[in-house]
């Protein structure tokens, strides 16, 4: 079998600035050099020890297999994990001990098509007392954002109530749709959104294509965002899926870029992240260059999550795992690959709590090549 589990990896990744071109428009299979680490323009006040140069990553256990295009991963208080699939448009309960999964139910609306469908979810602040789901998804006219109720005493298949819509009016295609959804420290709802294929979305800041939104649980543009009156936080974006805050609470995305550099951004408040002005770093006046960058065929990004100083980035042509340590806001070290090829196509990673990580894999989503068990959740601990 292609995939294998590989119990302990630490290796760090050359810098190989050789140039070649890939097909970077979506995330099909593919393989080029190199990961490269680059100075962030982002400032914090304060220090913070940088993370160490190397670390290592451990797969503990696979905690459920046989899943059909995951993508979203929400934890749940107590253990529990709930996942979306993206071209079902469901969300299942997996049993953090056993790996069990049990359907809740179909988030309705849902119009799978391409790289659309039930995308990112997210578990409401107010979760222990309203047991709100958040969910991002393409619906037949748009991206949008809903959120449904959990009863967890209905019968399987029924747990889940109508939505309610949050937001909506996302420009939709058949690739580039973003999806990531996330609360901020700061209780607000972040969403990542593509620009659909349509480059000069991303840097139209009426349009909601190729941004990081920022809102309130109800929708509503939050309060200090930078352009007043609209919830798009930063722009200049080609395919945002992933976001993740480290412990000062700095917003950190994953990009997907098109034929050369993907990329790691430091988030500022109305920053202009250059697409498609620029792919990757450009030292351009008034442009944010990225932490890190990637070849396409090296990365491909999807989710990212904070453990232990680094940020972990999942990678879908690349299948490999990257680590990206960091001083500030900046990369203090080269990026590091593990995992790579042992588990095919990876979505989303999430932190799991004391130097653990949740992995998401992404065989079946028609792109990959599936084999025994997929797709899969593992879980992992990281240094």
């Amino acid at each position: 079998m292609r995939r294998r589990a590989v119990p302990v990896v630490s290796a760090v990744t050359a810098l190989l600035l050789a140039a070649g071109c890939s097909s970077g428009s979506g995330d099909g299979p593919g393989r080029t050099p190199a990961a490269t680490a680059s100075r962030g323009t982002g400032t914090a006040p304060g220090a913070e020890p940088a993370a160490p140069a190397k670390g290592s990553v451990k797969v503990l256990r696979t905690v459920a297999e046989g899943l059909k295009s995951p993508w979203g991963l929400a934890p749940l208080p107590g253990g529990d994990l709930l996942v979306s699939s993206r071209d079902e448009g469901t969300i299942s309960r997996v049993d953090g001990r056993t790996g069990r999964t049990t359907v809740l139910g179909t988030v309705s609306g849902v119009s799978p098509s391409g790289e659309g469908g039930l995308l990112g979810i997210a578990l409401s602040p107010g979760y222990a007392s309203d047991h709100m789901i958040y969910a991002c998804f393409t619906s037949a006219s748009d991206n949008r954002i809903v959120r449904v109720r959990y009863d967890e005493h209905k019968p399987a298949g029924e747990r889940l109530g109508a939505p309610d819509t949050v937001f909506k009016g996302i420009p939709k295609g058949t690739r580039h749709n973003g999806g990531r959804i996330a609360f901020g420290p700061d209780g607000m709802l972040y969403a990542g959104t593509g620009e659909t294929g349509r480059r000069g979305l991303a840097q139209d800041r009426s349009s909601l294509g190729g941004k990081i939104l920022r809102m309130t649980p109800d929708g509503e543009p939050a309060p200090g965002n930078p352009f007043p009156g609209s919830v798009v936080y930063s722009y200049g974006h080609r395919n945002v899926q992933g976001l993740a805050w480290d412990r000062r609470q700095r917003l950190f995305a994953s990009e997907f870029g098109q034929d050369t550099w993907d990329e790691l951004n430091a988030i500022k408040p109305g920053g202009d992240y250059g697409w498609p002005e620029a792919e990757g770093r450009s030292s351009r006046a008034g442009l944010q260059d990225p932490v890190a960058q990637w070849h396409t065929d090296e990365a491909s990004p999807s989710g990212i999550a904070w453990a232990n100083g680094s940020i972990w980035m999942a990678g879908l042509r690349g299948e490999r795992l990257w680590r990206i340590p960091l001083d500030g806001t900046s990369a203090s070290a080269a990026p590091q690959a593990f995992l790579t090829r042992a588990y095919g196509r990876l979505r989303t990673v999430a932190p799991a709590g004391a130097g653990r990580l949740w992995l998401v894999t992404s065989e079946t989503d028609g792109r990959g090549t599936p084999g025994n068990g997929d797709d899969r959740i593992l879980e992992l601990a990281v240094r």
